[in-house]
């Protein structure tokens, strides 16, 4: 079995054609988040919900209903890993284009969103505070490494930086890996920080339409955790959400590279991302504090 998440094909024949095809897919994305977020968003806190209305790109609780598999020339193959943050992820092969993402901020922008990003971006101890995280389920997972640059281009696919160029810079990238209470799973939860929304809306969007090009990396375990580097091109569940200026991503993968346990694997990536997007969300509303 195999699974991951959905990518489209790499290297159109026709750049001008690639183009189009990513202004027409984007806009299909934004007006289908604006749909789904209307049901969920009347049940978020005023705060969060005045934070992301309107502006294209919002909180959510969950990218994807379900794990698809991503490579192959229908997207029926396995999705490869995101390379390890050894350094610079740079893709194989023929690289097509990154096209032009128009992610302005509309003029009917909340009125409280000017003093949200007033705050500092998060910082590393504010995102992972702890070594120790038990979710609302009862499990139970370790923070074996934890990672953080300024310099965001060496935490990504070579894509996804060419796209962070078309804005202002990120402000931040925090990575922190955990594994599971059996010491079976590796989940590399990513907090990508801006100065600006659009700049986040930007990435979030190309990261939700085509995950393979615009990834983020996976730590390896460091030697003192113990853990097992997983094989290059495992297959993983890669999910993602959209906070007030972040994008958090959650890699998750078995450590020997099996490609069974499906949900129990979409199951620990999910919760995790989950767990760190409230944490995340509590900062960037104001809600927990600056110590430190």
């Amino acid at each position: 079995m195999t699974f991951g998440d959905q990518g489209f094909p790499y290297g159109p024949p026709d750049p001008y054609a690639q183009f189009a095809a990513e202004q027409h897919r984007i806009e299909q994305h934004r007006i289908e988040q604006e749909r789904i977020e209307q049901g969920r968003i009347r049940r978020r806190r005023r705060n969060r919900r005045a934070a992301v209305a309107g502006i294209g790109a919002v909180l959510v609780a969950a990218v994807a209903a379900g794990v698809v598999m991503a490579a192959g020339d229908d997207g029926d193959g396995p999705a490869a890993a995101p390379p390890a943050a050894t350094a610079t992820a740079t893709p194989s092969g023929p690289r097509s284009a990154v096209p032009s993402v128009d992610a302005s901020l509309p003029s009917d922008a909340p009125s409280s969103l000017p003093s949200l990003l007033a705050r500092p971006v998060i910082r590393p101890e504010q995102a992972f505070p702890s070594k120790s995280v038990r979710l609302g389920d009862g499990s139970r997972y370790s923070r074996v490494d934890l990672a953080t640059t300024t310099d965001c281009a060496r935490g990504m696919s070579a894509e996804l930086a060419e796209l962070i160029q078309q804005g202002e810079k990120c402000s931040r990238l925090t990575a922190a890996l955990f594994t599971d209470a059996d010491r079976r799973s590796q989940v590399t939860v990513t907090v990508l920080s801006f100065a600006r929304v659009e700049d986040a809306s930007r990435v979030f969007m190309m990261a939700s339409m085509d995950p393979v090009t615009y990834q983020v990396v996976s730590l390896d375990p460091p030697p003192e955790a113990g853990l097992p580097t997983v094989p290059p091109g495992s297959a993983g569940v890669f999910r993602r959400v959209m906070t007030v200026r972040s994008v958090v991503f959650a890699n998750g993968q078995w450590g020997d590279g099996s490609e069974t346990g499906e949900a129990e694997l979409t199951a620990q990536t999910e919760g995790l991302l989950k767990h760190v997007m409230g944490t995340v969300v509590a900062y960037e509303d104001g809600e927990a504090g600056e110590s430190g």
